[in-house]
C-alpha cells in the first residue's frame, strides 16, 4: 500500500507527522487510516503530542479501562495538548469543572444517574412520533425547492428542537443555542487560536447566565421536562448543585445535537453517493436499524476521544504512559479496522460484524445514544420515504474541524 504523500512516518520510533488540516486528509481520513492499519496501529501523532491507538480492540479496551479517564490531572494539558495560562478561560473551565463528560466516579456516577433516567430506551421511544412529525414538517418546508442545503434545513433543526423540548428551554432560541454550542465546541478542535478560546469563554458565560435565569424561572413554575426533573432531584436532597445543573444542561444541549447533525449529513452523503432507491435501506424496522448502525461505523461524526493515564501504564507494543499523559483513541480508524470488520471500506448494512465504537464505551458511553439512534432512524426514513428521488446537487465537502467529522454543506435537489 502506498504511503499517503501528506503523512510522514519513522518506523523505528513510530512517530507520525500528519497535519489534521491537510485537505486531502480532511476530505478522506480513511486513506491514512488504511495505511496506518498496515504500518502502525499505535503511533505517536506529533501534531497532537501524544500516542494514539487505532485498532478496534485496543480502542474498545482502553475506553473501558478504569486506569484511564477524562478528568484532567492538575497541570496536565487539555485534550488538544494545550497547557499554561487559562485565566481567559475561567467561564469555560467553570462549565467543564462540573460536566459529567470531564469527571470520574464518584461524582460522575451521581450526575449520570440523575440524568440517565430521561435517556433510557423506553423513555426515548416515546419521542418517536414527535420526531417523525417534526421531520415531516421540515420536509414540507423545502420539498418543492429546486435546491436546498439539508444541513440547516433538516439535519440541524431536528435534534436541537427535540433536545430543547426535552429540557424545557425555549425552542425559539434554537439558533442562539446553536451559536453558543458551536463557539464552545470549537475548543475541542485541533489548532485553536486565542481568539477561539476567548469566543468560547464568552459563549460559556452567556449560555450559563441564560440557564441560571431559566432555572430560577423553572423553580417558580416547574414543568414536565428534564430541567424541572433535575431541579426537583436537587431539591429532594440529591446534592445536585446549581453549577452541576447548569453544566449538565449545557452538555446535553451541546452533545444532544452536534454529533447527530454531522452523522445525519454523513449518512445522507453515503447513501446518495451509492445510488439506487434509498427506500430499500429503510424497508423495515430491522433494516432501518442496521442501516443506521452501518452509517455510524462507516463515516462516524467523531474521530477521536482522549483519555488521561492515572498511573504509569504500558498500553502495548512497548508504549509506556506516565501519570497525566494523554492517549488518543481513534474511533474513525477503529471502525475501519480490517481485523475487526470484513471489507471495512465497504458500506454494507447487512454485515453481521457491525460493532462500531462511534458512541464510545465504558462509563462514558454516550448517554444520548438511544436518542441519537432514534432521531437518525426516524429522520432518515422519513426523508427518503418522502423524497426517494433526492439527489446531490454537488459532491459535498467535509469541514476542516478534526476531530469532528462533518460536512460543510449538503446541497441536494429534492
Amino acid at each position: 500500500m502506498i504511503q499517503p504523500r501528506y503523512l510522514s512516518f519513522d518506523a523505528e520510533t513510530r512517530r507520525v507527522g500528519l497535519d489534521p488540516h491537510d485537505q486531502d486528509f480532511v476530505q478522506d481520513p480513511y486513506e491514512a487510516y488504511r495505511w496506518l492499519h498496515q504500518a502502525a496501529r499505535s503511533f505517536y501523532w506529533e501534531d497532537f503530542g501524544f500516542w494514539c491507538l487505532g485498532g478496534h480492540d485496543d480502542v474498545n479496551r482502553l475506553l473501558r479501562d478504569r486506569r484511564f479517564g477524562r478528568e484532567k490531572p492538575a497541570g496536565a494539558a487539555d485534550s488538544q495538548g494545550v497547557s499554561g495560562d487559562r485565566l481567559h478561560l475561567v467561564d469555560f473551565d467553570a462549565i467543564e469543572a462540573n460536566s459529567m463528560l470531564e469527571l470520574e466516579p464518584p461524582v460522575h456516577t451521581r450526575l449520570r444517574m440523575l440524568v440517565n433516567r430521561a435517556f433510557v430506551s423506553r423513555q426515548v421511544e416515546r419521542l418517536r412520533p414527535r420526531v417523525e412529525k417534526f421531520a415531516n414538517e421540515l420536509i414540507d418546508g423545502f420539498e418543492r425547492a429546486d435546491e436546498v442545503d439539508l444541513l440547516p434545513a433538516f439535519a440541524a433543526p431536528l435534534p436541537i428542537t427535540i433536545i430543547a423540548e426535552m429540557l424545557g428551554v425555549p425552542v425559539e432560541m434554537g439558533q442562539q443555542l446553536l451559536d453558543w454550542s458551536h463557539r464552545m465546541v470549537a475548543m475541542y478542535m485541533h489548532g485553536r487560536t486565542r481568539e477561539t478560546e476567548e469566543t468560547a469563554n464568552r459563549a460559556a458565560r452567556e449560555f450559563s447566565d441564560f440557564l441560571r435565569s431559566y432555572v430560577a424561572e423553572r423553580r417558580r413554575q416547574p414543568g414536565d421536562d428534564l430541567l424541572s426533573l433535575l431541579i426537583s432531584a436537587q431539591e429532594d436532597g440529591q446534592k445536585l448543585t446549581e453549577d452541576e445543573l447548569v453544566s449538565s444542561t449545557i452538555l446535553l444541549l451541546n452533545a444532544g445535537h452536534e454529533a447527530t447533525v454531522h452523522q445525519t449529513g454523513n449518512a445522507v452523503r453515503t447513501i446518495l453517493m451509492r445510488g439506487g432507491d434509498p427506500r430499500r435501506l429503510f424497508a423495515s424496522t430491522e433494516v432501518t436499524e442496521a442501516t443506521v448502525e452501518e452509517c455510524l461505523r462507516y463515516d462516524a461524526p467523531l474521530h477521536m476521544f482522549t483519555r488521561y493515564a492515572y498511573g504509569e501504564i504500558e498500553i502495548g507494543d512497548g508504549i509506556v504512559l506516565k501519570p497525566g499523559d494523554q492517549v488518543g483513541l481513534l474511533l474513525g480508524m477503529a471502525n475501519r479496522d480490517p481485523l475487526a470488520f470484513s471489507a471495512p471500506d465497504s458500506f454494507d448494512p447487512a454485515r453481521t460484524d457491525g460493532k462500531n465504537v462511534s458512541f464510545g464505551a465504558g462509563i462514558h458511553f454516550c448517554i444520548g445514544a438511544p436518542l441519537a439512534r432514534l432521531e437518525l432512524q426516524t429522520g432518515l426514513k422519513v426523508l427518503f420515504d418522502r423524497l426517494p428521488g433526492l439527489r446531490l446537487a454537488e459532491v459535498p465537502r467535509y469541514r476542516d474541524t478534526y476531530h469532528f467529522h462533518g460536512l460543510e454543506q449538503l446541497v441536494v435537489q429534492p
